[in-house]
């Protein structure tokens, strides 16, 4: 029997080796995908920031709260009273990061657009901001000032073409030596600007003219035509199925010792940091939030749980000294979503005993989550927040709803028993080999 399970087991992980990680690690390591998730992933301290500014701003008590009955309520209340006697000037962070986070989005791309393809970064960096800033009708002329509306979340997917495809113009000019040629006794850093003087005219010129005929068709200007492409995407991708599908794949990677977050994080990364920042402008202006499937949700509805949930099945039924020891070093690192210690050291790289219930309990933790926020029993995650950020307060925090926090201590006490028949077999060859290792 064993030796089928191991024939089993070899055939599915040869089919995976030879045909599916390799296609992921296409995928993953594509340059505008790349671009996308590495631009994206280092606006992380400017959401953070927004994000806790606007909790200052617009404290979550609920409207059934009016009177200091107990402690609790009256520091609520004075919370939402010093909060609106000084929004304007809590709210600024806000305005300044998630409010314009188009932006941040442009330049972030660019800038690991141009470095994928060692040019110069600063001046394409600058090229993309001009030109997306051109196309994004933020002008106001009637008042010479601009409107930051423009430059929000719903302008991310404009943002993310435009950085892409002004990088890869002035790749094409340079490549092709259409540029302003400045002797070699020129400095570098002087001759750069210049280089760029063609292909940024050129993307000045057809980008404006492309945003004046999209307004004129369409009524709105390029980056809002783009958002209207990719909102349906961003619905479908957020779907229950889409996201099982996800996790599936993601899981699979771990297993293979694959970092699986990065794997799927060039698709998903763009749709969960929009969803994340217009759940967030819809919290702010007091609208019902509309996107499940946003920030970190996938992660502490996920496998987050599960990791602590198995270190805690080792702790109270295993006898084996190897996951003992591991257990021992692997518990600190796994309340702070520090994995590593147990994916390596249990090891759960191609371990079945371990694969099989991270895709269970994958399954049904963010089941559980999306089925009551769809239901409206959860608050939807508006914040984003550091990933060291245990858990349950991440739940509560980035959802401003402390229910989620019973939500994953349940989870957490499920994942448990699903994982402890596995694991218990797999301390039972665990302790045998330690037996016969000592025997010899």
């Amino acid at each position: 029997m064993s030796e089928t399970k191991t024939s089993v087991m070899d055939k599915f992980q040869s089919v995976m080796e030879t045909y599916v990680v390799p296609v992921g690690a296409k995928i993953s390591e594509q340059r505008h995908l790349a671009a996308i998730r590495d631009g994206l992933t280092v606006m992380i301290p400017m959401t953070v920031i927004g994000g806790f500014a606007c909790l200052l701003a617009v404290p979550p008590v609920p409207a059934t709260i009016t009177e200091p009955s107990n402690f609790f309520y009256a520091l609520l209340l004075a919370w939402k009273s010093w909060a609106g006697a000084h929004a304007s000037t809590l709210m600024l962070p806000y305005h300044l990061t998630i409010g314009i986070i188009s932006i941040y989005v442009v330049a972030g791309v660019a800038y690991q657009m141009a470095k994928s393809y060692n040019m110069d970064v600063i001046n394409n960096v600058l090229s993309a901001l001009l030109v997306f800033l051109c196309v994004s009708n933020v002008v106001d002329f009637e008042t010479s000032s601009l409107t930051i509306g423009r430059l929000g979340a719903g302008y991310m997917f404009g943002a993310m073409v435009i950085a892409l495809l002004v990088v890869e113009i002035n790749h094409f000019f340079i490549k092709k030596n259409i540029i302003i040629k400045l002797p070699s006794t020129v400095p570098p850093n002087v001759a750069a600007p210049f280089n760029l003087l063609i292909p940024l005219t050129f993307n000045v010129i057809v980008f404006i003219l492309i945003n004046s005929l999209c307004t004129a068709v369409t009524g709105d200007g390029l980056t809002g035509l783009v958002f209207s492409v990719f909102q349906p995407l961003m619905k479908a991708t957020g779907s229950l199925p889409s996201v099982l599908l996800i996790n599936f794949i993601m899981t699979t990677f771990w297993f293979f010792g694959i970092h699986g977050a990065n794997m799927v994080g060039v698709v998903t990364t763009p749709i969960t940091t929009a969803a994340l920042a217009a759940n967030m402008e819809a919290y702010t202006a007091g609208a019902p939030m509309e996107y499940i499937f946003a920030g970190s949700v996938n992660s502490v509805f996920g496998n987050w749980i599960t990791y602590n949930a198995i270190l805690m099945v080792i702790f109270t039924v295993c006898r084996s000294s190897q996951l003992k020891s591991v257990a021992k070093i692997a518990i600190v690192p796994s309340i702070f979503n520090i994995n590593e210690p147990s994916i390596f050291g249990i090891p759960t790289v191609l371990n079945v005993y371990t694969y099989i219930p991270l895709l269970i309990c994958s399954m049904i933790n963010f089941s559980s989550y999306y089925l009551l926020a769809s239901a409206g029993i959860l608050g939807k995650f508006c914040m984003s927040l550091p990933f060291t950020v245990p858990g349950p307060l991440a739940a509560a925090l980035a959802s401003m709803d402390i229910k989620t926090v019973f939500l994953w201590a349940g989870l957490l006490v499920v994942d448990y028993f699903i994982a402890m028949p596995f694991i218990k077999i797999y301390d039972k060859q665990l302790v045998t080999s330690e037996k016969e290792a000592q025997e010899e």
